[in-house]
């Protein structure tokens, strides 16, 4: 059901926003989604970090986007370097933002917007430099079961 959530013109839009955020800072954003959620919601996103490997970026500044779509839950988790210079009630606005989008089914756009907020949020505190920065995690939606 995850995967068939998203059309592939919407997964297109989706990684083409993940892009476009990184293009102008050294951060990283990633997408996971799933069904269910196996336990506490932070705690399964924590998980999701780790296995993703998103704390592995240079300066600590991936985001993870997760949604666990029939369980009606989502979750967005920032590393420890982003986390350090956003405003303390920013993943908790973004997420509001985002979940304004999904009460009206517009799961892409709610994943857009919140992709483009925490895209800003980089590029204000860690800006793209061309001689170093790469992309260090894939740009794709994972999916899980």
């Amino acid at each position: 059901m995850a995967e068939k959530l998203f059309s592939p013109a919407d997964r297109e839009a989706i990684v083409a926003a993940i892009r476009s955020a990184e293009l102008r800072t050294s951060g990283e954003v990633q997408v996971h989604i799933e069904n269910r959620c196996k336990g506490d919601l932070m705690d399964r996103a924590a998980e999701l970090f780790e296995t993703l490997k998103i704390y592995q970026t240079k300066e600590r500044n991936g985001v993870l986007f997760y949604l666990a779509v029939q369980d009606h839950k989502f979750a967005i988790l920032g590393d420890a370097g982003i986390n350090q210079v956003v405003e303390k009630d920013f993943w908790e606005n973004t997420k509001e933002k985002m979940a304004g989008h999904f009460k009206d089914g517009q799961f892409t756009q709610g994943l857009i917007k919140g992709i483009t907020m925490a895209g800003e949020k980089l590029r204000n505190h860690f800006p793209y430099d061309e001689d170093s920065d790469q992309n260090e995690l894939p740009d794709e939606i994972s999916f899980g079961k």
